[in-house]
């Protein structure tokens, strides 16, 4: 079939277009980023002239301001529909070169002007007065900002000849500093021209945001007063060549659009140089262009972008304003779909909202086929996870993170050692964490997931330690062969594939335990910046003019407790013998003296300068570091500068608080780190006797509690490596859930031998930590956003964090100058900034939002708001019985909870569509038919009774859980 049959059976541009660019592709027709330059020239009275350069898109319109002498701020170009149609006529009449082979400007003029001529009559005369304009030199915008330095290049006259390959340019290196190819020197108007191209005229910043492998559309447009007709030509070069001093910047030409035309109509040929400058950013048109057989074919594309246009009523808006670029532009892909018009949404294929998790999940049958997978998976990255930590980026992660992980470890040992009676304190704390972290780091799949401590671990801990006080059992020897138990069954889980139940997680369950945790990081920020209102107390009360007379100071207690003297008599002391007023703050606490005075409260004198001091610090750390994050879009900076603001934000802050508390002077309460490396208790070593003396059916009897510490284990780890996971973070590398399990079982089972606290996913830190690592495109065009690529995916950060963190009983003397208000300002920070994304929290606004003012969800297109609200209740009313859980005596029976979540989503199934929920949440995931047609039945009533024994077995390790949980929490009441 020829072409024109071809062409006949596409009887619409749309059609046509998408026969166009569903031909094969050949090396030489593939389509490049393109650089358009917009330059003219006014010839009249034979002046001497010269090309100015007006205007340039990369993606938007750039305008040199008529006397500012710059470029205006990138805009979204508005072009007449007259002009556009002109357009169409210059391209039906006029000369159209495709796959031109030319090596420089003046055989692509003398190829021009042959076509022309051959057209019309054109004289000697105006043929060689059209062929000097065509050559004379290029006058760029960044020429004036070298003041009258030498020019970038000659004249077109005296232009070099080079060649370059697009494929050439992929390989050049950098887009900050393209190297055009070397060429050999050719004969040129008779003399050898050796001129190479002077990078130190170029603008190397405008350079920097040309993606690498860009090719160059030039537009020419002007007025000749001795010219009677139009000259016009649509040239497409077959290879691009570097035609020097043409463009701003050093890359090849492609595309070349002349309008040279009689003198009177400047405005109009500079109107049809915008059309067409702006049409070859067009996403299909540059597609077409590269692509075009013929004349007939970029008349479709234009017609095709005609198609899409949208007109503007001339009375009801001011076109001399400029309209800014949006912050995400739509994709194009509708375009290139049959029967889709102009307006239209692209139909959403239920598909896409389906299994939201890889191959990393599926069941594979053989016992460790999963991690044996994730190995395989891991293994091809590993010496890249630690060559692409080599980043600036990462290290403004590691040194903001150790500070914030620091922290936590350190106050949870605390509490640990309280519970504990010191048998596990600070000092096992920060060892279990460092080797835990460091380990992982090493060898899980997925090392973006940064381990911590969890509450109902704690609450696990406690309940663990007064069961053996009241039984008169060793509390770290049981605790050793529970956590032996758990670390079996977490290899128990690996061998068999258990991580693959993982996909039963959608984003109803992540999203009610992320919000969870975020709110529970929040909280507890509040939470110590209030209980510093306690410990450095306030005068509510003050009279102002009696603080002459105010004082405060220790004396004997009225009415000693009996605790008071059982303390005195362990210490013989006698009260009277105590020179009670000469004590300082801390010995009368100690000897648990009375305050008084008008300057005294309960717990001591008041010191309102502290606490409001601490105050101004937390929040101070929290808006600080919430603005530097935000300060990469700011105007003020060059981009490397913001970027690196941004990045350093939370440890800048954290220095700059440091320095300003230390300079002020008011003693702020401060980070306490252990100063010895030595267990916390003299009475206990670093390796713990499994058995001790125990009884031997301790050994016996520790699975059952084991079993309740795997499924806790289990449900932290996982749905953190879910949230991380996620397909929005376009992760490279895959993960690896099985490997993960089996590094977090092996260390517990090592810091339970050592008497270490156990460590799982913490989900607020690893959410920060992947929120710091975030990739941008850095060449985006002038005006566009900077694109989302992805996670720096690295082993490093982790690895440093754990191993300083190791060190710091090393570093006291610099880490006991850091503020706790300031770690608890970090804490609010990173609370706050990780609930940006989550779904719930956008549907939890709609409540009050009248319908008008509600964003434009994709779910408010296809589902009804009274569902949304729905599904948002249900979700929410989740979320307040994890939270009373979480909280309450009962916080042991949290991960049952969690899998509870698992259970009432499956329920939504009775209440709303399959389509709605394809919208609202991810799909369930559905099991596949793997046999033949002819075992199909048979297969679906093995997967129908393979379901219900797994869940009448989950039902049934949920009753004994609940049944176990209800024992121990009515022992803690006792």
């Amino acid at each position: 079939m020829n072409t024109e049959s071809t062409a006949t059976s596409h009887d619409t541009p749309s059609q046509r277009v998408q026969f166009i660019l569903g031909t094969e592709e050949d090396e030489e027709h593939a389509a490049h980023d393109l650089f358009t330059e917009l330059d003219e020239i006014c010839v009249k009275d034979g002046k001497d002239a010269e090309w100015k350069e007006t205007a340039r898109w990369l993606k938007f319109e750039e305008d040199v301001e008529d006397g500012g002498e710059r470029w205006s701020k990138p805009y979204v170009a508005t072009l007449s529909l007259h002009s556009l149609f002109e357009l169409r006529s210059c391209i039906i009449n006029g000369t159209v070169l495709l796959d031109m082979k030319a090596s420089c400007i003046e055989e692509i003029a003398d190829l021009v002007l042959d076509h022309q001529e051959a057209a019309h009559e054109l004289d000697d005369s105006v043929r060689m007065k059209v062929r000097e304009a065509l050559l004379k030199r290029h006058h760029h915008q960044s020429d004036k900002k070298r003041n009258n330095l030498l020019p970038m290049v000659k004249s077109l006259t005296d232009s070099g000849r080079r060649q370059s390959e697009p494929h050439h340019m992929d390989k050049a290196g950098p887009a900050t500093s393209p190297q055009p190819p070397p060429t050999n020197p050719e004969l040129k108007n008779g003399a050898p021209d050796n001129s190479q191209m002077d990078l130190s005229k170029v603008d190397t910043h405008f350079m920097k945001k040309i993606p690498i492998g860009a090719e160059a559309s030039n537009v020419l447009v002007g007025e000749l007063d001795f010219l009677e007709r139009s000259i016009i030509a649509f040239v497409r070069l077959s290879p691009a060549v570097l035609l020097t001093g043409l463009t701003e910047v050093p890359i090849p030409t492609r595309f070349l659009f002349i309008l040279l035309g009689p003198d009177g109509k400047a405005q109009q040929y500079h109107e049809i140089g915008r059309s067409m400058a702006t049409i070859m950013t067009d996403e299909i048109f540059h597609d077409v262009a590269y692509k075009a057989k013929d004349r007939t074919d970029l008349l479709a594309g234009i017609d095709e972008f005609l198609d899409q246009v949208t007109v503007l009523p001339p009375g009801e808006w001011d076109p001399s304003i400029r309209i800014e670029p949006p912050k995400s532009v739509p994709s194009q892909e509708k375009r290139k779909i049959p029967g889709v018009p102009n307006g239209t949404a692209v139909p959403v294929e239920e598909e896409q909202h389906g299994e939201h998790h890889g191959p990393e999940l599926q069941r594979t049958g053989r016992l460790f086929g999963g991690l044996i997978l994730d190995v395989k998976r891991k293994v091809p990255f590993y010496l890249s996870d630690f060559k692409d930590g080599l980043s600036l980026q990462c290290v403004a992660s590691f040194l903001f993170l150790y500070c914030a992980c620091m922290s936590p470890v350190i106050t949870f040992g605390g509490l640990l050692g309280e519970a504990t009676e010191g048998r596990i304190s600070a000092i096992e704390s920060l060892l279990g964490a460092s080797m835990t972290g460091v380990a992982y780091s090493l060898f899980a799949g997925q090392p973006l997931t940064i381990l911590g401590s969890t509450g109902p671990v704690l609450v696990f801990e406690k309940i663990l330690f007064k069961f053996c006080k009241d039984y008169d059992l060793s509390y770290l020897s049981l605790r050793t062969c529970i956590g032996l138990w758990t670390a079996f069954l977490c290899l128990i889980l690996v061998a068999t594939d258990a991580s693959s139940l993982v996909c039963y997680i959608t984003r109803f369950t992540e999203e009610a335990f992320a919000a969870l945790i975020c709110l529970i990081f929040i909280y507890e920020a509040l939470e110590k910046l209030f209980h510093l209102g306690e410990q450095y107390p306030i005068n509510r009360h003050a009279d102002l003019d009696k603080l002459t007379l105010a004082y405060c100071r220790c004396a004997e207690p009225d009415n000693p407790s009996n605790k008071t003297l059982e303390l005195w008599n362990q210490r013989n002391i006698t009260a009277p013998a105590v020179p009670w007023s000469n004590l300082t703050v801390s010995e009368c606490l100690d000897l648990q003296g009375q305050f008084i005075g008008s300057a005294c409260g309960h717990h001591g004198p008041y010191t309102p300068d502290v606490l409001f001091w601490s105050s101004i610090l937390f929040f101070g750390t929290f808006f600080l570091s919430t603005f530097l994050k935000q300060f990469k879009t700011s105007r003020y900076f060059p981009t490397r500068v913001r970027s690196m603001i941004s990045d350093f934000a939370v440890f800048l802050t954290i220095v700059l608080m440091v320095l300003i508390d230390y300079l002020i002077g008011v003693p702020s309460q401060k980070l306490q780190v252990p100063s010895n490396f030595k267990p916390t208790r003299d009475d206990r070593g670093w390796f713990i006797n499994p058995i001790g003396r125990n009884p031997w059916w301790s050994v016996v009897a520790a699975p059952i509690p084991a079993l309740l510490c795997t499924i806790l284990i289990f449900m932290d780890q996982q749905i953190t490596a879910v949230i991380i996971n996620r397909k929005e973070h376009k992760l490279l590398k895959g993960c690896g859930y099985h490997l993960d399990l089996l590094m977090v079982g092996v260390m517990l089972a090592v810091c339970s031998i050592m008497g270490l606290p156990w460590f799982v996913a913490a989900t607020v830190l690893s959410i920060t930590h992947v929120n710091s690592l975030k990739l941008e495109s850095e060449s985006a065009a002038p005006g566009e956003q900077p694109r989302f690529l992805g996670i720096r995916e690295q082993r490093l950060t982790g690895l440093v964090i754990f191993l300083l963190m190791g060190c710091s009983v090393f570093m006291t003397g610099a880490l006991q100058f850091i503020p706790m208000p300031v770690l608890y300002g970090v804490f609010l920070y990173m609370g706050v900034s990780s609930l940006k994304g989550i779904q719930f929290f956008d549907r939890l606004k709609l409540f009050g939002m009248p319908a008008k003012h509600q964003p434009d969800f994709i779910y408010l297109r296809h589902v009804p708001l009274r569902k949304v609200h729905l599904f948002t209740l249900t979700q929410l009313t989740c979320l307040v019985l994890l939270w009373v859980i979480k909280t309450s005596p009962a916080a042991i029976v949290f991960p049952m909870m969690v899998l509870g979540l698992v259970f009432i989503r499956k329920l939504l199934d009775f209440c709303f569509a399959k389509r709605e929920l394809s919208y609202l949440d991810d799909l369930m995931p559905e099991n596949k038919k793997k046999k033949l047609d002819d075992d199909s039945k048979k297969q679906k009533g093995h997967t129908a009774n393979g379901s219900r024994n797994m869940a009448v077995c989950i039902m049934c390790l949920i009753c004994t859980f609940c049944s176990m949980g209800r024992k121990l929490f009515a022992k803690i009441i006792q």
